[in-house]
């Protein structure tokens, strides 16, 4: 950032535990949550990550957050390890590209998460979220997080790429797990064997992401033979030009960034209700509270789109499920140029690392951080500074689908506790598994009653 920087006011704790040549990076692979929630609650505004061949920061105060997230974007890229094993499924869409190519891909992605868009999806997600509950069968045990991932899998289908994909939730679900489990492996493991090595787990690696580009390609394959107008994002990123060139995206580029909305837009939304499912199982009280908000507002009537500012409480349940459950568990960023901020120094290619997970959870900003409270919401705390919350990042960067990901979680929601009543099945634990997203290790197993 400046030719000439003072030196720093502050040296940052090392996280305990470092080993000669190798760090932390052990502690990472064995539980990355628990080192990162560690250094954030434990070691204060930043702490050191010892890391092979590279520094590494935690980020644990929402001022730095705001600094690297917002106030000087510009000089932290997303040129990491983590997103170099994203960019092998991702391609260099809209999550994993920087500069120039990403605000021209955002700018023609845009207009298709407006908010007067959102007003001809909400009709699909509660539709695909009645006829979910209406094939349940009463008493018998099921997953609720593997039906989440069906039903957002085809709304995003329906909405963003005018497409039915109901007959391969299945597989794109089983290839999904496949490939998010390798990715974050790669990412902790550096030593792991060469992609190009035909290992076993190379080979079904290779083979998930061949079935999930199977059915992006088939996609876009069948919007280039016509089939008539569509008002989708496909249909925006197809008819998209270069303004200097005139040309168009090719199927390599339109490839990358269906493949980021067909993956990111339904994963994170099913992880979200899950991990919903899960909290509001262990809080009567809450069920009761928003069964009756419905009822009041909607009588028997589904929800649509007009009635979401009509159901504040489901929406206060869903940002605190995020806060304590954050589908994006952390972030990272490469420093581009040595910063001085709030008396620390963060160097030229160090890696910075911040954790929604651990942010969430700091007790200066959070009364009783732990604790599943959707009314904390109900008021406006002063002590909530930017950066405290962001399940959808910050910034130029934020999520651009972080509105349509939240009224999907909130009509899919009020959809399933106006029609059932689900019990968790007993004796589950719910361990997170931090792969790219935050998961409930086995999922979340209910029976449903009829109301």
């Amino acid at each position: 950032m400046n030719a000439t920087i003072a030196m720093p006011l502050h040296t940052p704790p090392t996280l305990p535990g470092a080993r000669p040549l190798v760090g932390v990076l052990p502690q990472l692979q064995r539980n990355p949550l628990e080192v990162m929630e560690r250094a954030t609650l434990k070691y204060g505004p930043l702490t050191y990550l010892p890391l092979p061949t590279l520094e590494g920061y935690v980020l644990g105060h929402p001022g730095l957050v705001q600094h690297v997230l917002v106030t000087n974007a510009k000089n932290y890229v997303k040129q990491t390890r983590g997103y170099d094993m994203l960019r092998l499924v991702l391609g260099n869409g809209l999550v994993t590209s920087d500069g120039a190519f990403w605000k021209r891909q955002r700018r023609i992605a845009q207009p298709a998460f407006h908010r007067e868009r959102l007003a001809g999806f909400g009709e699909v997600m509660t539709r695909a979220a009645n006829e979910m509950v209406e094939s349940w069968e009463p008493g018998k045990p099921f997953d609720f997080a593997a039906e989440m991932m069906r039903c957002t899998l085809r709304v995003v289908g329906e909405t963003l790429l005018s497409a039915d994909v109901t007959k391969q939730a299945d597989h794109v679900g089983a290839a999904l797990t496949v490939v998010l489990e390798h990715l974050i492996h790669r990412t902790l493991h550096p030593l792991s064997m060469p992609e190009w090595l035909p290992t076993p787990t190379n080979l079904r690696f290779k083979r998930s992401l061949e079935e999930l580009d199977r059915v992006v390609l088939g996609l876009i394959a069948e919007r280039r033979k016509g089939g008539g107008p569509r008002h989708d994002l496909l249909a925006m990123l197809m008819e998209s030009r270069d303004p200097e060139t005139g040309e168009g995206m090719t199927d390599g580029q339109l490839r990358d960034e269906v493949m980021t909305i067909f993956l990111a837009g339904h994963e994170t939304t099913a992880n979200n209700l899950a991990w919903t499912m899960a909290l509001l199982g262990r809080a009567p009280e809450v069920e009761r509270k928003m069964v009756a908000e419905a009822k009041g507002v909607l009588g028997t009537a589904l929800p649509t789109m007009a009635d979401v500012h009509k159901l504040p409480y489901a929406m206060n349940v869903i940002r605190e499920s995020l806060r304590l459950y954050p589908p994006v568990w952390s972030l990272g960023r490469r420093v581009v140029e040595d910063d001085l901020v709030e008396g620390y120094l963060l160097p030229k290619d160090a890696l910075v690392f911040i954790s929604p997970w651990a942010i969430h959870r700091l007790p200066e900003f959070w009364t009783d951080p732990l604790a599943f409270d959707p009314d904390r919401w109900l008021v406006e705390d002063p002590r909530r500074a930017h950066g405290s919350y962001l399940p959808f990042s910050m910034g130029q960067r934020k999520c651009i689908g972080d509105t349509f990901a939240t009224v999907e979680a909130q009509l899919i929601l009020t959809t399933v506790m106006q029609k059932v009543h689900l019990s968790l099945v007993p004796g589950q634990t719910f361990e997170p598994e931090p792969v790219i997203t935050l998961r409930p290790r086995g999922g979340v197993h209910v029976v449903a009653t009829r109301r």
